[in-house]
């Protein structure tokens, strides 16, 4: 949730973040609705920088912790595809998920992309 309204590839998020902050602030959100963003990490007081980097922070390290579990599952199992319904692999098998999902609206950063598509990640299994 740390996107700017001045950043010409995100002006729409940058204006969604923008909006859900004023709601928030106006108390026009529904409490499943903050919820569901607070579980994302979304920054409400923006001016709080320390917390934002945290988060920030927390992201990165869970990202790494997940490719690290993803990378382990291929050595296992020599391929990428984590299935949801999996019960020992149910988180990862959502977070394998979520990385098409972000893929696919091109919310997924290069870097990210490239890591994945060096263990020979499956976008569309």
């Amino acid at each position: 949730s740390n996107v700017s309204t001045l950043d010409t590839h995100n002006t729409s998020l940058g204006n969604w973040v923008r909006d859900q902050r004023a709601s928030y602030k106006k108390n026009a959100l529904s409490s499943n609705h903050i919820k569901q963003l607070d579980s994302l990490g979304f920054i409400w007081n923006f001016s709080d920088k320390s917390k934002a980097k945290e988060n920030y922070r927390a992201e990165i390290m869970s990202w790494e912790q997940r490719f690290d579990e993803l990378c382990a599952f291929k050595a296992q199992k020599r391929h990428c595809h984590v299935s949801q319904s999996d019960a020992g692999n149910k988180s990862l098998g959502h977070w394998v998920s979520q990385q098409r999902v972000s893929y696919t609206r091109n919310t997924l950063n290069s870097d990210r992309i490239q890591r994945l598509n060096s263990i020979g990640f499956a976008w569309d299994p």
